[in-house]
Parts: structure tokens; C-alpha cells; sequence
């Protein structure tokens, strides 16, 4: 990994012999990918500058515009292959944060069958481009939302909500569809959202990126049967933005920013 002009380094949140997550900022890729030119910054290489004597398995990914916790072990293929085995089996809990458009339902669960995605950038070229939905759900819970005299449209104000999304299975872009087929997308999607709502967030609050964070996941432990439990502070500038909304009661005390 030689060009560093863009990369922000993770945070390390835990580490142990054989297992370490990250707080993976938005923007970063966690392995090389067809969507990126080759020596593109991303996480596998970063750990491999870092940990130069370990082999990292990845367990989970994150798509590029997210950011979040993922969990990584590390000089253990066997106990790489039983947490996958925990994921196949949906024994893994992952808990999301994001910001939709919309006054979405207080709650719900989305059961909806996704087709796997065929990209020409981000898959391989050889990759089966007509292959069967597979099952997909995703459950979900308003936590704030808040009305905006801002005009968007043909409406004179702007409603959006803030979710926390809890995804039973792990679909290619699982939240951003789902959230899609409800009519609410998330804010800073340019390929499943809407580019005025977009467009508004980056005018208005000088917000960029996806809002999509991947804020907890656990497990527990294949061979010590110990709760393994992650969890990812939010970015500063979500921070910052969730305060603007009015959103700060919803924030630990210690990610409140100064304002």
C-alpha cells in the first residue's frame, strides 16, 4: 500500500491473540477491489503494514462508504472458519445506525428477497450476472425524527429519521435496498438514495458521505463460549450533524462535540 494521500487510519476498539476489530472510517475499502485502481488504500493492507509476521481472515466486510466496527482474526484459519459458520447460521448480531428520508415506521421488519448484484466495477468480470433472489431481513426502530424548513421538491419542508437497523442476514447492500423498497433511502446514497436529499445534506449541514455507520456486533466465542461484544464510537462530524438535528440526547455522553 504505497499512495496514503486519502487514508485515514482505523481505530483499533479491541485486540487479542487471535481476534481484532476496528473502527473502520467511512470512505476506506477493507480489501483491494475491482471498484478502486490497483495500490488503492484499504484496510487488509494497512494491517499487513502493521502486523507484518500475521495473516488476517476477514469475517464480515463493510462496503467502502461505511464506516464502523468489523471484527478481523488473525493466525487462526480454524477459528476464522467457525465464526463464518456463526454468520451462515445467523447467530451474529450486528446493530446499525443510519438516516433515512422520511418519517419512517416506528418499527418493523423488512422480509424481502434481494437479487445478488452484478457490478461490472465492484465484481468480477466472470461473476454470474442472473442469479435467484436469496432471502433478506432486516429489522429496524425509529429513534428520532425531525421536520426541516428546508424545501425539497415539490414539498416546502424536509422530514427525515434516524434508525437503528438490526440485519438478519447479509445481503449486498442489504440496508440501502431495503430502506429503498420502503420509499425511504438512506441520505448520501448515490446509488440506491435520492440525489436532492443528498444534495441538501451536502449544501446545508457539509455532510458528504454515506450515513450508514455500523455501531455494534457480537458474538459468542466458538471455543471459549465468552460474549464477544464491539462497538464503534460515532464519527465526529455524525456527531456534529446529529446535534444540528437535534439528535444530541440519543449520543453517550462522551461522543457529545463541542458546538
Amino acid at each position: 500500500m504505497t499512495d496514503t494521500t486519502h487514508f485515514v487510519a482505523p481505530e483499533i476498539l479491541y485486540q487479542d491473540e487471535y481476534i481484532l476489530a476496528l473502527h473502520k472510517p467511512a470512505g476506506v475499502l477493507v480489501h483491494p477491489s475491482w471498484i478502486a485502481p490497483a495500490r488503492t488504500p484499504n484496510l487488509v493492507s494497512w494491517l499487513k503494514q502493521q502486523y507484518p509476521e500475521d495473516t488476517f481472515h476477514t469475517l464480515h466486510r463493510l462496503d467502502r462508504a461505511t464506516s464502523g466496527v468489523i471484527v478481523f482474526v488473525r493466525n487462526n484459519k480454524e477459528l476464522a472458519q467457525k465464526i463464518h459458520t456463526l454468520f451462515e447460521q445467523r447467530k451474529v448480531k450486528k446493530t446499525y445506525w443510519c438516516v433515512v428520508r422520511g418519517w419512517i415506521d416506528e418499527a418493523g421488519t423488512i422480509d424481502y428477497a434481494l437479487k445478488p448484484i452484478a457490478d461490472k466495477y465492484a465484481d468480477h468480470p466472470k461473476a454470474n450476472p442472473d442469479k435467484e433472489p436469496k432471502d433478506a431481513v432486516t429489522h429496524y426502530r425509529r429513534l428520532a425524527c425531525v421536520e426541516l424548513p428546508i424545501p425539497v421538491g415539490r414539498y416546502p419542508v424536509a422530514r427525515y429519521s434516524l434508525v437503528e437497523v438490526k440485519p438478519e442476514t447479509g445481503r449486498k447492500h442489504q440496508i440501502r435496498r431495503h430502506m429503498k423498497h420502503l420509499l425511504h433511502p438512506l441520505v448520501g446514497d448515490t446509488k440506491h438514495g435520492e440525489g436532492r436529499h443528498n444534495r441538501l445534506f451536502r449544501e446545508h449541514f457539509a455532510i458528504q458521505r454515506l450515513l450508514l455507520m455500523a455501531t455494534e456486533i457480537s458474538f459468542e466465542h466458538p471455543d471459549s463460549g465468552q460474549t464477544m461484544h464491539f462497538k464503534a464510537p460515532l464519527d465526529a462530524e455524525v456527531c456534529h450533524l446529529l446535534v444540528q438535528l437535534g439528535w444530541q440526547h440519543l449520543l453517550p455522553r462522551t461522543e457529545h462535540p463541542e458546538v
